[in-house]
């Protein structure tokens, strides 16, 4: 008897502490009550914030760390969301997600109680004993890279996984009963015939318990039958989803329509009092890291001059934006490490945010400037329109990007869509819409789509699968390259980004002229857009030249039945694009009183006698601005088209104009050189080396060559003599 006694005993510890919970430690059996009440130190020194729901205490959801993922994962079934604690949509979902895991967590499957008669959460009767179910999360900003493996692209992302193997990734409802009917197939595929046929009555997100008794308020239709569970359950998921509940799936959805985003808080008034807020790390991360409310925020110090200058203009935006936009600022000298998390390298430095997302101001610091982009950052929200607002948007901007959405729109796309705002601002705007007569007009067959509009003119991102949609960096590169009008204006924010790299038209102007500053800026444009189609012809006939060469390569290798000229011609690939087919050409215009300074000397060019074009090269310092005649080029459609042709051949068949002096275009050209010519210049700098030692090597020998060659002696008739001799007269 005693032996039997024993083994018992040794089985029962075992399996006490093979059904210990996420979170416990493997082989302990049982708790102390301290541990319980998390007065006792964890692992590192933390207490254990336990939670209670209906009387019990729950042990803390596991939060899964990057180096220890796969371990934790090995065993079972676990269902884990990956999350930011900065995203709306996730803190929207945590109370759901918590009260779901105390919810299972303290059910009782087999109605196996202890002597206090209330479950034993470490038996192996309990949830996580008998089904070896486990909920856990992954927090994707202090563990990225384990998001980005696992495939995380937007937040949250609920992904389920089998011993350690990825099984599906969760595409339901965001509500309780959402989570609760997919928990309840897995269940019932886990253990067939152990779940309530009509499913679970489930709490209220942040409820402390539950009558485990009541009938569920809809009752699932399903049979013990796993595959009509999970067929019930899909259907359930799909009518919940289009539910008006307070989810994530509802709040992608309202924001499609709306352009805002939908918040369960009242919302409060920003900049109560019209006064900038003294940021210190504690209130920053309160107020503004963790929140969704916008800020305009600068980081300054005391000593700086530029800082001095703005602090008044700063105090005088912030009353100008009460009850708008919430103003702050950081001392970066009390607050040296809240600065240098920010990344801010200059004084003053001004960053706007919202949702855990920042862009910096990079624009001038004139109140008007300031105001200009405030004003437009609280206008930024992704806005639903139809047809008819489109139209009334196209009379006032000039560069339109249009997100096309059906109904099979995730709420991942609108989350990644979202993300694109902040960085178009003081740039263009975005609108989103399902209008049939706008999909028509732009001819869009497959959705969601991305595209710019530019004077009317459409211009398409392209992606090759779903997932490029929500590529961030790739569709706001595309944005970069677009989001300037066909002829924006020159200023200080924009020169570089118009300049830089291309052949720029540049119209000099006058807006004391009203008439003639319209009829040139028309001019400009309709020159662009002549000039646009031109080269579009030019590189789409380019392109189908190569595919006509390629094609006939190939078919005098079947001809010749050469397997390997045939290889060789069908592995040629026509990698040219209408960026790399030749420099670019910009077109652009410049207010020439505001610049009247920089223009006259830059390019001596004096807007009050006249306006005038100039085709500038800023990569080489030249500009052209006279006609093959010798005449000014001016504003017209006619003189434009006629020079930009010669100046952009190869070589330019104009002489160009430097825009520098003529010692820094010598120091130019040498670093042209090498930048253009890196190996000949390379052999040139070993061979100047070379000879360099060369003469410090032979300098005395050399010296001593000259020395005795212009001494004065020359040889006539075999004979030296001095020149000048004989009395120092020479015949």
């Amino acid at each position: 008897m005693r032996p039997a006694l024993l083994a018992w005993a040794l089985a029962a510890a075992f399996s006490v502490s093979a059904a210990a919970p996420p979170g416990s430690k493997g082989g302990a059996t049982t708790l102390s009550e301290d541990a319980i009440n998390g007065e006792t130190p964890a692992e590192g020194g933390e207490a254990v914030d336990y939670t209670v729901f209906n009387g019990i205490k729950v042990p803390p959801m596991k939060e899964i760390q990057a180096d220890e993922f796969a371990e934790t994962i090995k065993d079972g079934y676990w269902w884990v969301k990956h999350y930011s604690p900065y995203c709306g949509h996730c803190k929207a979902i945590a109370p759901t997600w918590q009260t779901l895991y105390e919810f299972y967590a303290t059910s009782d499957p087999l109605q196996g109680m202890t002597k206090s008669g209330q479950p034993d959460l470490f038996s192996p009767n309990s949830f996580h004993g008998y089904y070896n179910f486990h909920f856990a999360s992954v927090n994707c900003i202090a563990f990225g890279d384990i998001c980005d493996k696992n495939g995380v692209r937007a937040w949250p992302t609920f992904l389920l996984y089998k011993d350690g193997e990825f099984v599906e990734k969760y595409t339901g409802g965001r509500s309780m009963s959402d989570f609760s009917n997919y928990v309840e197939e897995k269940l019932e595929q886990i253990k067939p015939g152990s779940r309530p046929r009509g499913g679970v009555h489930v709490p209220q997100p942040g409820a402390k318990g539950v009558d485990r008794t009541a009938d569920p308020a809809e009752p699932l239709a399903k049979d013990k039958d796993t595959a009509a569970g999970a067929a019930a359950g899909e259907k359930q998921n799909k009518v919940a989803a289009a539910e008006s509940e307070t989810t994530t799936a509802l709040l992608a959805s309202e924001t499609a329509k709306s352009g805002k985003t939908l918040s369960a808080k009242p919302a409060v008034q920003p900049n109560p009092k019209g006064t900038s807020v003294a940021l210190t790390p504690e209130s920053f991360q309160k107020l503004v890291t963790t929140s969704q409310d916008p800020w305009f925020v600068k980081f300054y110090v005391p000593w700086c001059s530029h800082c001095q200058h703005l602090a008044p203009t700063w105090q005088q935006m912030a009353r100008e934006m009460e009850g708008k936009l919430n103003i702050g600022e950081v001392n970066c000298e009390a607050s040296p490490r809240l600065c240098k998390d920010a990344k801010v390298n200059a004084y003053p430095t001004i960053y706007f945010f919202r949702g855990g997302e920042r862009v910096e101001y990079e624009g001038l610091r004139g109140l008007g400037d300031l105001l200009t982009f405030a004003n437009k950052a609280l206008d930024s929200d992704v806005k639903h329109v139809d047809a008819a607002a489109f139209k009334e948007m196209e009379e006032t901007e000039e560069v339109i990007f249009v997100y096309f959405f059906d109904d099979a729109t995730t709420s991942e796309d609108f989350a990644a869509l979202d993300r694109l705002t902040l960085s178009l601002i003081g740039h263009a705007k975005i609108v989103k819409t399902d209008s049939e007569i706008l999909a028509n007009r732009f001819k869009i067959s497959t959705w969601p789509r991305l595209l710019v509009s530019r004077d009317g003119r459409p211009a398409y991102y392209n992606a090759l699968a779903p997932k490029d949609m929500r590529d961030f960096r790739r569709v706001l590169t595309w944005m970069q390259s677009n989001w300037l009008p066909i002829v924006p204006e020159l200023t200080a924010t924009n020169a570089k980004e118009i300049m830089d790299g291309k052949y720029v038209v540049l119209g000099i102007l006058s807006r004391e002229r009203p008439d003639e500053f319209l009829q040139s800026r028309r001019e400009l444009k309709n020159a662009a857009l002549e000039w646009m189609d031109k080269q579009t012809q030019a590189f789409q006939l380019e392109r189908q030249e190569l595919r006509d060469s390629k094609q006939l390569r190939i078919e005098e290798a079947e001809d010749r039945n050469d397997q390997r000229a045939l290889r060789q011609a069908k592995s040629r690939v026509i990698s040219i694009t209408e960026e790399t087919f030749r420099k670019q050409v910009a077109f652009a215009w410049v207010d020439g009183v505001f610049w009247e300074r920089w223009l006259r000397s830059t390019y001596g060019v004096d807007v009050s006698k006249g306006e005038r074009v100039i085709i500038n090269d800023e990569d080489n310092r030249r500009y052209w601005d006279v006609t093959d005649s010798g005449a000014y080029i001016m504003p017209s459609r006619t003189s434009i088209l006629e020079t930009l042709p010669r100046i952009v051949a190869n070589p330019p068949k104009l002489t160009p104009k430097s825009t520098i002096g003529a010692f820094e275009n010598i120091f130019f050209q040498i670093r042209n050189f090498g930048t253009y010519h890196p190996y000949l210049s390379f052999g040139v700098l070993i061979i100047s080396i070379f000879l360099l030692f060369w003469v410090l090597k032979n300098g005395a020998t050399i010296k001593k060559s000259l020395s005795r060659n212009s001494s004065g002696y020359f040889h006539l008739d075999g004979k030296e003599g001095l020149l000048g001799t004989t009395n120092g007269k020479a015949d």
